[in-house]
């Protein structure tokens, strides 16, 4: 008949499944009880969330461990662990989610750029960020996951298509910039007209099924407002870090506010807001604030946050070897503003 010794040995190495870490680990085994008579095994385990689907193959494997080893029939009883304990490990374990997800060797840091309405330049915001950060010698990728407005090849001058090697999709690679897009697997900008749970799968894809490498950021182009995918994002990405971007004008705050308490309420951390369109300067140096003014510094305090940068309204420098008409170069005035909200961000995400 097993001994205690034996049946702690045996179940030490049996994972919580949601913290991902051995009962031995997190002091899961909490009482045994043994009847040699009967050969009967009682044991009472500590978990981080009981009644689940997950406690019943728990279960299911610590009697057929026990079985296995000589008890003839095994009583489970299960307990929540100790709230510290589920502190300690639950960083550790949402990590490994999304580096499950993401595959290779190293998790990058997630960062989703978020809108309460559209046409504020949430996909402007996004390609710029992320030439800035590879200005900065990041490694980048973007997901367009505005599945139903997706911009982000255009506004680059993407012209061609992901390749395809073995099982994995290769993403598009646009001035050093990794991209991913709804609109690059869309023939003649067709509308899409898939429900929640197909557009889920489709994001989901563009994490497992594409081969990004090894990414030192990966930015999130999401549709406007709480929708689906939003929250998609939220429960695929724990970690994921979230920009706000609105215009100066109230209304456009107050919508945006939405999305920034959505990502509070799901405990992302919110990286600051960026004013988008925040005024027009005339060449004689005078500042036209069309779009009102105010409406960053209210989101920004609404949210508890910052305001990352104010970007006036102006065009890139027209260039004829290269089109990519929503990216500004490295020594244009917006692309210079870009590079300093970029490295703000940089400075908070690496901290």
């Amino acid at each position: 008949m097993l001994t205690k010794e034996e049946i702690i040995e045996l179940l030490n190495p049996v994972k919580d499944p949601f913290i991902h870490r051995t009962l031995e680990e997190t002091d899961g085994i909490k009482e045994i009880k043994i009847k040699e008579d009967k050969k009967h095994v009682s044991v009472k385990v500590g978990i981080s969330k009981t009644n689940t689907g997950e406690q019943m193959q728990l279960q299911q494997e610590i009697v057929g461990i026990l079985k296995k080893n000589g008890a003839s029939t095994v009583g489970l009883r299960f307990e929540q662990l100790p709230d510290e304990i589920i502190q300690k490990y639950q960083p550790a374990a949402e990590a490994d989610k999304e580096k499950t997800l993401m595959g290779g060797s190293k998790q990058p840091h997630f960062i989703a750029v978020s809108s309460g309405k559209g046409g504020v330049g949430k996909s402007t915001v996004t390609v710029n960020l992320a030439m800035s950060l590879m200005r900065l010698g990041k490694k980048v990728g973007i997901i367009d996951a505005d599945i139903y407005g997706f911009s982000v090849p255009d506004m680059m001058g993407v012209e061609q298509r992901p390749a395809v090697r073995g099982e994995k999709i290769i993403p598009v690679d646009r001035f050093g910039v990794k991209v991913i897009s709804m609109g690059f697997f869309v023939e003649d900008n067709s509308p899409i007209i898939w429900r929640g749970p197909m557009l889920g799968k489709m994001l989901s894809s563009f994490f497992k099924e594409v081969e990004w490498g090894d990414l030192d950021y990966l930015l999130l182009d999401l549709p406007p407002g709480t929708g689906d995918i939003a929250m998609d994002v939220h429960e695929l990405l724990p970690t994921c870090k979230e920009v706000i971007v609105t215009t100066p004008h109230p209304t456009a705050a107050f919508v945006a506010a939405r999305a920034g308490q959505m990502a509070i309420k799901t405990e992302h951390e919110i990286l600051g807001v960026v004013e988008n369109m925040a005024y027009y300067q005339s060449k004689s140096g005078e500042k036209e604030y069309v779009f009102g003014r105010g409406g960053g510094d209210k989101l920004a305090e609404a949210l508890d946050t910052k305001v990352l940068g104010r970007l006036p309204l102006k065009q890139p420098y027209e260039e004829e070897d290269e089109f990519a008409p929503s990216i500004y170069q490295q020594d244009h005035p917006l692309g210079k503003e870009y590079h300093l909200i970029a490295s703000k961000i940089v400075a908070q995400v690496e901290e």
